[in-house]
């Protein structure tokens, strides 16, 4: 146990215990995405009331638990994660109807988000039983919160990972260049790289970099779509760790013949060579044609 958390565990249960916890709910639980200090209160002190706890994978989430000082057996630790989440699931409906309590917790943020659980929340809702959601640490809002977005954007879209198939994030990156939201990435470190790549074609579209949020080598940075392969090759640790990515909304009154351009060279790309499909694009659409021809290397360099 991390001695650490001695005063926390005490402070759960003066400050949440009072609450009602009914019998045969799933727990809905967020843990840290880096920082062990940024656990609610209440989530202490559901894993300590709750019967078993539902998770990803069970040796990452007993370290988390034995660091707060929580002591769960082998037994109680049930294994639910995105290769049998349908199949587990029906095993905690066993056990809520049973009247026992069960949290699940991905293996680190809100689960459901990018994460398992959303199959477990749909069946366990759709057998009549509730759910209670425990909120805390996402990497979503905590990028979301640092970007500083501005002006008049109205909300924003979670996209998550973008497929790693170079040809649908391609597609992919293109419906996002007529996105008025900001829009909120999330990638894997050994596929940061390619994602880099697909984005440019954005070209001066700002992008906040969240690396590693909350860990001791957090990095946040904004740099435009074009300059991010460029900040990710200008330390070799920046292609480390986790990423939380906003794409910050396009600049009003400047996005709709770039955006046009790039939709209409997508379409055009893949029928007619590289040097006519620009010019189409450039033409009909009024996009500028550098802009579109930088565009086009990058989308032929990322197949």
């Amino acid at each position: 146990m991390n001695a650490s958390f001695v005063a926390a565990l005490a402070a759960s249960r003066d400050a949440a215990a009072a609450q009602h916890y009914p019998q045969g709910a799933l727990y809905v639980v967020a843990t840290p995405i880096g920082n062990l200090a940024d656990i609610t209160l209440r989530a202490l002190h559901v894993l300590q009331l709750v019967d078993a706890v539902a998770c990803e994978d069970t040796r990452h989430t007993q370290t988390l638990l034995r660091a707060y000082g929580i002591d769960r057996s082998s037994s109680q630790l049930i294994a639910l994660h995105q290769h049998n989440e349908a199949q587990a699931a029906q095993g905690v409906i066993e056990r809520l109807r049973a009247g026992q309590r069960i949290a699940y917790v991905s293996d680190a943020g809100t689960p459901a988000i990018s994460d398992p659980g959303a199959r477990l929340v749909a069946a366990v809702r759709a057998a009549g039983l509730p759910v209670v959601p425990l909120p805390g640490a996402s990497s979503v809002i905590t990028a979301l919160c640092v970007a500083g977005i501005e002006g008049d954007a109205s909300g924003f879209v979670f996209a998550g990972f973008l497929s790693s198939k170079a040809t649908e994030r391609g597609v992919a990156v293109q419906a996002l260049a007529t996105e008025p939201r900001a829009v909120v990435l999330l990638e894997a470190p050994h596929r940061i790289e390619a994602l880099a790549t697909a984005l440019a074609v954005l070209g001066d579209r700002p992008i906040t970099i969240g690396r590693e949020l909350t860990k001791q080598f957090e990095e946040i940075a904004t740099v435009r779509a074009d300059q991010f392969s460029i900040w990710l090759a200008e330390q070799p640790n920046r292609t480390r760790g986790e990423f939380a990515l906003v794409l910050h909304p396009a600049a009003a009154g400047t996005a709709s013949e770039t955006d046009e351009g790039l939709r209409v060279l997508h379409l055009l790309l893949p029928e007619l060579p590289l040097k006519t499909a620009v010019k189409l694009s450039a033409d009909i659409t009024g996009a500028s044609r550098n802009a579109l021809y930088d565009a086009a290397l990058l989308i032929k360099n990322a197949q």
